[in-house]
């Protein structure tokens, strides 16, 4: 054993047995350990024993009592060599004198690096580290004591260091403060180094190293803010600047106002933040067991402008219990528990540039029992001060991320249309399945499950399931902004539809039953938008593109023990990507820019339109006062060198000296 403590397994019934150790010193004449008997007890010198007895099997464990740790100057009770213990020990387990179980034990243990000793109060002189290294060993990071992979530490012994020779720390942080660089004349390798190098390789010692440029004084790092809370502007006169799309709703307290609200994984997560501008509809599941209350209504919001105003509540009562309570586990008795709780509540913010102006909730209050399954629903909506006949007039024309994508069938009457995907509710089916709005800027995937028999057949189910994907889009236009006017033809622009086949094909898979090829069972539904301007800071985004496609798969009947007269399951689903582009088309290349790659200086290292780089604003290793004077000294002293090379120069200074 190599540390203060081993544990070992006693095989069988421990009913009775007497477990000892025993120090078995090695006798030096034969090289033998000394035979042992059942007189032991369980302490011996420095070492104690301990069993814990199981049912067919006892754990025995042996544990080194003393300090392992090495010794300081005027110090006791420790280890003066490295090597601290090396003892042998015998662990024997008796039954009425009679010998059952026998282990030899060589422990061999070193002391502890680890220093736990005082530390001088005494005041270390820092050097500068601009010009000279903090430290000739970095990892040296415990006075007094040898850290372990540190082969510069001065307080390893070489019989430390043999234990860890071969994984010493490397670079930097292993000593290595002043490694040789790059540019040095004597670092210069045979591979990738050019012909010039020679002219211009810089002959310095190690101790005027440019790595120096790495160590820079240290600086107060700013705390942490806790998750929910941040410092709001404390600037005289005015503490808060208003609210941009997307910020959190901040409270009195200089806390987040949180309502329940999915996650991406689609459970409820129930201190959300609500972010300004962002609308939002949810549904969370709870029982009575679960249940919890939310932030309380009297909680005074921050409007954006410093001030804060309170939320204009009104509480209703449930009539219809059924919308929300979904599922029953148990028949309502006399002695089920049941309590008052909210079954839902709906938030109107009513907003002016970038202040709150007014809060209205309503909360609705019903009666939960144990055993009943509730459907809580949770609702957000901004409307601008200006709104009349529930009618918003939007500050910004685009759409904003979260709402609605507005959607108009030209082909009818009535130009109103719908762009939905899935809301399962229950068993999932399509035939319960509710439908929900395509909300703008957020990708989502969903689904239903048809029901199918094994004798369907495949043209009629190839319609059946077009057709539940078709109701989903009753639309033949999509607004390009959130303000689209359903008189002008020019806010929309037309759906492309890519159909997956022809309806009049009969697509067959021969005369298997069960099978049915090419079945449309995937809606997919691509926007593409880009960002056209801003509003007060906000981007205005632009839908400029939507196509619809159909993805098929090959349906096979699934069977359990029998097929008769079972019915299979086949998912169908609809995915909504929004893709981002550039407003304007990027600038192609030209033809030089293609052809002459050697003036590209992000493709090659040597770049020509940075031949005076150092002059130019890009060059950030001096400030640029420093650089400009540098060039016009330089610039003077080559035109002083063209000058007097001049043969007009010598006759003039030749005649100025006669």
């Amino acid at each position: 054993m190599s540390g203060p403590r081993v544990n070992s397994f006693f095989l069988g019934n421990s009913s009775g047995v007497n477990f000892s150790i025993i120090l078995s010193p090695i006798d030096e004449e034969t090289g033998k350990s000394q035979l042992a008997n059942c007189s032991g007890s369980k302490r011996a010198g420095d070492w104690n024993l301990n069993v814990t007895p199981g049912m067919n099997t006892s754990k025995v464990t042996i544990s080194l009592t003393r300090n392992l740790q090495l010794c300081l100057p005027n110090a006791t009770d420790c280890c003066t060599t490295p090597l601290c213990v090396v003892e042998t020990l015998q662990v024997l387990a008796c039954r009425d004198s009679v010998m059952l179980a026998h282990l030899l034990i060589q422990a061999e243990i070193y002391a502890n690096s680890s220093f736990t000793g005082n530390v001088s109060e005494n005041a270390t002189i820092i050097p500068n580290q601009v010009f000279q290294p903090l430290g000739s060993c970095p990892c040296d990071l415990t006075a007094g004591a040898c850290d372990v992979r540190c082969c510069c530490d001065p307080e390893c012994t070489p019989d430390l260091k043999q234990l860890f020779n071969e994984s010493c720390f490397t670079g930097v942080f292993g000593g290595d403060v002043n490694p040789p660089f790059d540019q040095l004349c004597s670092s210069q390798s045979m591979e990738y180094t050019p012909d010039w190098f020679p002219f211009l390789c810089v002959q310095s010692s190690l101790n005027n190293t440019p790595f120096l440029g790495y160590f820079y004084h240290g600086s107060t790092s700013t705390p942490r803010v806790p998750l929910f809370k941040i410092p709001l502007q404390t600037s005289p006169g005015k503490l808060f600047t208003g609210y941009r799309q997307g910020d959190p709703i901040m409270t009195e307290e200089n806390e987040y106002f949180t309502i329940p609200q999915q996650s991406m994984a689609g459970q409820c997560v129930g201190n959300a933040p609500v972010a300004y501008l962002q609308n939002f509809d949810v549904k969370c599941l709870t029982n009575l067991a679960s249940y919890k209350e939310g932030l309380p209504h009297d909680v005074r919001i921050n409007s954006g402008a410093g001030d804060f105003i309170q939320q204009n509540v009104i509480y209703r009562t449930i009539t219809n219990m059924g919308k929300f309570i979904t599922e029953s586990e148990s028949l309502h008795t006399a002695e089920v528990l049941c309590q008052n709780v909210t079954f839902a509540e709906h938030y109107t913010f009513i907003w002016k540039d970038k202040n709150i102006e007014q809060i209205n909730v309503t909360v609705f209050l019903g009666s939960l029992c144990d055993g009943e399954i509730l459907t809580q629903r949770f609702t957000v909506k901004f409307l601008s001060l200006k709104s009349t006949n529930a009618t918003e007039l939007f500050g910004n024309p685009g759409y904003q991320v979260g709402k609605p994508v507005r959607a108009a069938n030209m082909n009818a009457s009535d130009t109103f249309g719908s762009l939905n995907i899935w809301q399962p509710a229950g068993r999932g089916l399509c035939t319960s399945a509710a439908y929900t709005p395509v909300l703008f800027g957020l990708d989502s995937l969903s689904g239903c499950i048809l029901e199918v028999g094994i004798n369907e057949d495949c043209g009629l189910l190839r319609g059946k399931v077009t057709e539940k994907l078709n109701s989903l889009i009753q639309a033949t236009h999509i607004g390009k902004r959130d303000n689209s006017s359903y008189s002008d033809l020019n806010d929309w622009v037309e759906i492309i539809r890519l159909d997956p086949f022809n309806s009049d094909t009969n697509v067959s898979s021969g005369n298997l039953k069960g099978i049915c090829l090419d079945i449309p069972a995937n809606l997919n539904i691509r926007i593409i938008f880009a960002d056209v301007g801003a509003v007060q800071g906000i981007p205005q985004q632009e839908i400029l593109a939507v196509q619809i496609s159909y993805s098929t798969v090959i349906w096979q009947f699934q069977c359990g023990l029998t097929c008769e007269n079972s019915i299979s399951f086949l998912p169908i689903t609809a995915s909504v990507q929004f893709i981002k582009v550039p407003a304007q088309p990027p600038i192609p290349m030209t033809r030089f820019q293609i052809n002459y790659t050697e003036f590209d200086c992000n493709r090659n290292d040597v770049c020509w339109p940075q031949l005076l780089y150092p002059l130019t604003r890009f060059y950030t290793g001096e400030p640029y006062s420093q650089c400009l004077a540098k060039g016009l000294s330089l610039a003077f002293l080559v035109l002083l060198a063209a000058i007097m090379s001049n043969p007009w120069f010598s006759k003039i200074w030749n005649s100025s000296l006669v």
